[in-house]
């Protein structure tokens, strides 16, 4: 009963749509082509891939998720009085080599003083004076202009103060390859690492002392010179490490690439192959955490120091195990010796460097939490201490080393708890000098304290005799 009525119904609602969508059409199309216009007009508005969130990360600069970077309006260039009168005329004076002075152009001075004086002079003389002017300049142009001839000496003279690729001689590659192997820090490396050989509670193999130490060494220049070809980029900002041999610019990229495999692949298989395979995996396993972990984190996070004091850590365990050929609670302590001392350490060096590791964008703990940086110094001074007490504990050393060892650990925390309270170049230099010697010292004293093994097998008591029958 309801059909016919409900049909016209929806027949005059629809008709009523359809004559509202036709009469908005237009203007929907008109108001589509005024925004395009108005975008055209102000291109500053346009959807560029700036606006996209990961570029906005990668290439504008933020703080506090505001863009304090913008970008300048590119000013037009304003055309004066005289660029407009005199453009052309500039343009062909600037060729003019030589003028003569008999048939020099006249300057614009006495053209003026010229007209000037003649005022009531009719207006076809002037016009003939700037056609014969026009012609004798463009006479001037045609003229082959003078060509500089630069002697040898002033041509050698001028390639001297630029820049040019240095020559390295062959007895030079020596110096070389020792600032690329940062021969200090290898020195440094080694010695821990013999330490570490030294408090095995072993009898000593000469032999196996030399072949763990060298491979050690190789492993330690790989990783240094991996090191510097990372950097070369960030190297150049800092006063400190501009003048290493990549930066200048002495060795080539591939050439130090290739002394690092030739010092990283015999390394590592002479400490598998001749010492033992853990004593090898520990020394790959340094170059990899020193080169890909250590390296790239100077630039992400301040955790990289923590990582650096795992690889300074490292070499003692190395030789333990190259004595004994397994890791024990001794390792580990001189392990912990090497990984606590390294915080006062680098912590105090960082300090007085902290404008050079700003500019080479190194996200070091002096540069970006100071008071995290002193306060960590102190803790790590301070378990020194409780390191060496621990020390006869394991039955590494006598009782007399934690005594003995009190002193130079109670000064280099007295040292670090004046750079935690004043945090001022002073103190960190003194706590950073202190730094230097105080581990040869502590390792010198663990040496002189190591406790024998006097129960071993060379004293082991005969076995009795068989009881006869």
């Amino acid at each position: 009963m309801y059909k016919t009525p409900c049909s016209r119904l929806s027949g005059f609602v629809g008709v009523n749509v359809k004559q509202k969508l036709f009469q908005s059409v237009p203007r929907c199309s008109q108001t589509a082509r005024s925004l395009i216009q108005l975008h055209r007009r102000d291109p500053s508005n346009w959807l560029t891939y700036q606006h996209l969130n990961f570029l906005k990360r990668q290439y504008v600069a933020k703080n506090s998720s505001e863009l304090h970077q913008r970008a300048v309006p590119k000013q037009a260039p304003v055309l004066t009085l005289v660029d407009e009168r005199d453009d052309s005329v500039e343009r062909q004076v600037e060729r003019i080599p030589t003028i003569n002075p008999v048939d020099a152009v006249p300057q614009p001075e006495d053209l003026t003083s010229e007209t000037q004086t003649g005022i009531s002079a009719s207006k076809p003389a002037v016009e003939d004076v700037a056609a014969q002017d026009r012609s004798h300049v463009a006479a001037v142009s045609d003229e082959a202009p003078h060509v500089h001839v630069e002697s040898e000496e002033a041509r050698q003279a001028r390639l001297d103060r630029q820049w040019k690729l240095l020559k390295v001689d062959v007895s030079d590659l020596p110096d070389v390859y020792a600032r690329l192997a940062k021969i200090k820090l290898t020195a440094l490396v080694v010695t821990t690492a013999a330490a570490g050989f030294a408090m095995a509670p072993v009898p000593f193999d000469p032999v196996m002392f030399f072949v763990s130490s060298l491979g050690t060494g190789l492993a330690s220049c790989a990783a240094n010179s991996i090191n510097q070809y990372f950097e070369v980029p960030f190297d150049s900002n800092m006063n400190r490490t501009k003048n290493r041999p990549l930066v200048r610019g002495q060795i080539t990229p591939l050439h130090a690439v290739s002394f690092a495999v030739a010092c990283g692949l015999p390394g590592v298989a002479l400490l598998s192959l001749v010492v033992n395979p853990l004593t090898g995996f520990l020394g790959a396993l340094n170059i990899f955490l020193y080169t890909c972990c250590y390296t790239p984190l100077k630039r992400l996070s301040i955790t990289n120091t923590w990582v650096g004091a795992v690889v300074g850590a490292i070499p003692p365990v190395m030789g333990w195990t190259a004595a004994t050929g397994c890791l024990e609670p001794g390792a580990l302590l001189l392990g912990g010796f090497l990984y606590s001392w390294q915080f006062p350490h680098f912590n105090a060096l960082s300090w007085n460097l902290k404008e050079d590791y700003s500019r080479g964008g190194y996200r070091m703990m002096s540069v970006t939490h100071p008071a995290l940086c002193r306060r960590v110094a102190l803790r790590h001074s301070l378990g020194l201490i409780a390191l060496s007490t621990l020390a006869p504990a394991l039955d590494l050393t006598t009782w007399t080393f934690p005594i003995i060892s009190l002193p130079i650990n109670l000064y280099i925390s007295y040292l670090a708890f004046r750079f935690y309270r004043k945090g001022d170049r002073n103190n960190a230099r003194k706590l950073f000098f202190c730094s230097l010697w105080h581990l040869p010292m502590l390792l010198l004293l663990m040496l002189t304290c190591k406790k024998s093994r006097s129960g071993g097998a060379e004293a082991a008591p005969p076995p009795a005799a068989p009881l006869a029958n």
